[in-house]
């Protein structure tokens, strides 16, 4: 690795904890893609986040739930609403990456989801959107799609 590439790796390394900090008010599906490719693009295996957010969609964590193997991860939505509710998150963000870089929601993808809303809506949180991540393409939005 070049001194360049090492550069250039800290400075997405810091843009990321800038994005996902604590507070961050995340405004427009723009930031979120940015910051999940940031996150996720580069994973080499399957990981399933989530960014909880307050009643103003700001940050209050980024954390990875569950991580697989290159081509799927186990998602449990126990622990997702768990999660919620230990955080006391008014709203979450799903994101997942597809190592293999096709970015298409699979038919397990779409009912992780639906489940995911359904379970979390009886606790009054909103699932705002759901991206997949893959590589430098352009991460794939279920809201911007109609999906969610």
């Amino acid at each position: 690795m070049t001194r360049e590439d090492r550069l250039i790796a800290r400075a997405k390394k810091a843009l990321a904890r800038r994005l996902g900090a604590p507070g961050a008010l995340l405004d427009s599906p723009a930031t979120v893609r940015d910051f999940l490719t940031l996150e996720l693009g580069e994973e080499a295996r399957e990981v399933f986040c989530a960014l909880f957010l307050d009643t103003q969609n700001r940050v209050v964590s980024f954390e990875p739930l569950s991580v697989g193997t290159v081509s799927r991860t186990a998602v449990y939505p126990r622990e997702v609403a768990r999660r919620c509710l230990e955080l006391n998150a008014s709203a979450v963000i799903l994101a997942h990456n597809h190592p293999s870089g096709n970015l298409e929601p699979s038919n397990a993808d779409l009912d992780l989801t639906n489940t995911l809303k359904n379970a979390l809506g009886l606790l009054d949180v909103r699932v705002l959107d759901h991206f997949i991540v893959g590589g430098a393409a352009r991460p794939v939005s279920f809201s911007e799609r109609g999906i969610l």
